[in-house]
């Protein structure tokens, strides 16, 4: 359920950039035979990419995936022994109350304030990990995103692609050849490359 809602996550930021028109048309005519030969099934240039399979296949992708899930966890773990630590002392008031634990009304009263104290922090420490995670997971997605794009540009250079679309669920494209998806050459040609870089 995690990794189904960190995947959505991902999807989402990366269907951002979706619809980019990555490169101008090409100028050169001594280069227009080889983006002919270069992508011949996509003549007009056009092409699309399924985002979805895109980033639950592409290794960069899982990698970042688990490890926004390995902080979420340790924030959640550091979190809950603190909370724990907390409901334990307030166990401890309470229990001090009713059997009139307490020496006077006044350390009473200051053990109360000490404990709503705490819960303020924890509350705080709380936004604060959300935070954290939230703005971890906007830098992943930047960096993600940059990858994706920047290896697009060269890639679609490379094969003469003019405009490469992205195709998810609920998107304006609502039909592609199947002969225009190239998802899975890029998906395994960014593989490729994030191994090597390894």
């Amino acid at each position: 359920m995690k990794n189904t809602s960190l995947l959505s996550n991902l999807v989402f930021a990366v269907s951002a950039f979706s619809l980019v028109a990555l490169l101008g048309a090409c100028n050169n005519e001594s280069s227009a035979p080889v983006v002919a030969e270069a992508a011949p099934k996509a003549d007009n240039g056009i092409v699309f990419i399924n985002t979805d399979s895109l980033i639950i296949k592409y290794e960069y992708a899982r990698q970042l995936s688990e490890e926004l899930i390995r902080k979420e966890e340790s924030s959640r773990t550091d979190f809950n022994e603190r909370a724990r630590v907390f409901q334990q002392d307030m166990v401890e008031f309470q229990r001090k109350v009713q059997n009139n634990g307490f020496l006077s009304l006044e350390r009473a009263q200051s053990e109360e304030r000490r404990l709503r104290e705490k819960e303020q922090e924890l509350q705080e420490l709380n936004n604060r990990l959300s935070n954290d995670l939230m703005q971890h997971q906007e830098r992943m997605n930047q960096q993600l995103r940059d990858t994706i794009t920047a290896f697009l540009d060269g890639y679609s250079k490379e094969k003469g692609y003019r405009l490469v679309l992205s195709n998810t669920m609920g998107d304006n494209l609502l039909y592609g050849a199947p002969d225009l998806d190239i998802t899975q050459e890029v998906v395994d040609s960014l593989n490729k490359r994030f191994e090597a870089g390894r």
